[in-house]
């Protein structure tokens, strides 16, 4: 480990203020799950090929509610037969270690990190959890999916009639939605905790970026504001990237390339000494 990057983590260690980690697809990549922005992620609806960015919206749910929650079963189904990796166990030791002196702010629906023992108090997942729903409309949530709703959910499986029933509100009958936020939505806090995780920045010690190119908003901001506040910055990634980009023209900005199973263990190590 370089010097530079060994002395801004043992002062970050050591200062009174939280360690804020912000998490990516690339964590959960040694889990063996996609980010079905590439061929993965393709779903075909009659002759019709869709992309995630196409499907993963609204204005689709509401078009055909059924060809969209067959997508995301299949994808449920393959997060639930993954397990959580060396760098996911690593944050829920920084965690441990750093009480309420820790926030994890992750991008990913996996639930991996809760899987992997980081406590939802301390976990803000800006983008949902595709194991919970709740109503289409008004009727309020979300609520965990059980777990045979997904598990080994085959990739051109249509819903059933059983399970089109068990996605109905209890309530008043409607859809339930995967509890997600979708492409044509905005973030808020009562669903995304938008606020809580643009307010994490202030008095940090650190903000640990992994697994992350910076291609949606929310983690822009925080990047963009820890970079302009002069927060310490370690940015993890597998290749160069926007984000680090602005860590390498920070003033106290680190760039570290590699897989994050292996790095994020070592910089844990290092907070933690």
């Amino acid at each position: 480990m370089e010097a530079r990057l060994r002395d801004l983590l043992a002062r970050a260690g050591a200062a009174p203020g939280p360690v804020v980690v912000l998490t990516g697809a690339g964590i959960s990549a040694a889990s063996g799950i996609p980010t079905f922005r590439g061929p993965e992620g393709y779903w075909r609806i009659g002759s019709v090929n869709y992309r995630p960015e196409h499907l993963a919206t609204r204005s689709a749910f509401e078009r055909m509610p059924e060809s969209v929650w067959a997508w995301y079963l299949y994808r449920r189904g393959v997060c639930l037969a993954a397990v959580p990796n060396a760098a996911h166990r690593a944050l829920v030791e920084l965690e441990r270690a750093r009480g309420e002196r820790f926030v994890l702010v992750t991008q990913n629906v996996d639930g991996l990190h809760l899987r992997a023992g980081n406590t939802p108090a301390r976990t803000l997942q800006v983008h949902g959890n595709l194991h919970f729903a709740r109503c289409f409309g008004a009727c309020g949530g979300p609520l965990p999916l059980p777990a045979e709703l997904g598990a080994g959910w085959p990739r051109d499986r249509e819903l059933d009639p059983a399970t089109a029933a068990a996605l109905r509100c209890a309530r008043c009958g409607g859809w339930l939605r995967p509890h997600v936020l979708w492409f044509d939505e905005c973030y808020d806090e009562a669903n995304y905790r938008f606020d809580s995780a643009l307010g994490s920045l202030g008095g940090a010690a650190l903000l640990l970026v992994v697994g992350t190119a910076g291609a949606t908003n929310l983690p822009s901001q925080l990047v963009t504001a820890a970079a302009a506040r002069n927060v310490p910055l370690v940015v993890q990634n597998l290749e160069p990237s926007p984000f680090t980009a602005t860590a390498a023209r920070a003033r106290d900005g680190v760039v570290v390339l590699g897989e994050a199973a292996d790095e994020v263990p070592r910089i844990v190590a290092a907070l933690l000494a």
